[in-house]
């Protein structure tokens, strides 16, 4: 199983993605935070085997978050975000992140993504 902690600020959107991806046999969802200090807190606490967050949260931007979760452990992190500017998506990359992926993207592309990530091949 691949574990999996999920950040977004928008609770309707968290809860989609939640359920999208509890739909996947082999994906576990372990944890939900709502903002950047949250993610980071619970990537330490949690342990999962993938991060998924946004880049626009409050508290501490996604960017941000990642840098802290990179500096404390080598979790693979995967960026979904509604953002396409090659600035954010190198911001995010140079902060650790191994994957970027627009919120546009179809539910086997995260899917696909979340595992990519897991096994630390980038996906971009």
């Amino acid at each position: 199983m691949i574990r999996v902690l999920l950040a977004d600020d928008h609770r309707i959107v968290r809860d989609g993605l939640a359920a999208l991806l509890r739909q996947a046999p082999d994906i576990e969802l372990v944890g939900l935070a709502e903002d950047g200090p949250a993610v980071v807190r619970l990537a330490r606490t949690l342990q999962p085997d993938v991060v998924v967050t946004d880049i626009s949260m409050p508290g501490l931007n996604g960017i941000e978050a990642v840098r802290r979760i990179r500096a404390e452990s080598d979790l693979p992190v995967l960026c979904l975000s509604v953002h396409d500017e090659d600035r954010l998506v190198l911001a995010m990359i140079e902060a650790g992140a191994m994957g970027y992926l627009q919120k546009d993207c179809s539910c086997d592309e995260l899917v696909q993504a979340v595992r990519q990530v897991a096994a630390r091949r980038v996906y971009l």
